[in-house]
């Protein structure tokens, strides 16, 4: 489906793609732990870099700077659906 295919066809693919494999895990936890701990341990290497912080404040300070990550993808999808709607 490469190459001549439009972004609603290679979507569409995606999802089909996503919703096989979905499909045959037993366990979707299991299945993206090590996703979501490397994930963890990149919030807790940027708000402690040097490893001085306490774990509480340092799991506190990681905590914020994934919810302004979070935030950061809201307000740039409000900003891309605001300029499509003015469009």
């Amino acid at each position: 489906m490469a190459g001549s295919s439009t972004p609603s066809q290679r979507r569409l693919a995606g999802q089909i793609a996503a919703n096989t494999r979905w499909a045959k895990e037993p366990d979707r936890k299991a299945a993206t732990a090590p996703a979501r701990k490397a994930a963890a341990d990149r919030w807790l290497r940027e708000a402690d870099p040097d490893g001085t912080l306490s774990p509480a404040e340092a799991a506190r300070r990681a905590d914020s700077l994934k919810t302004a990550y979070f935030q950061r993808l809201a307000l740039a999808s409000a900003k891309s659906r605001a300029r499509k709607k003015s469009a």
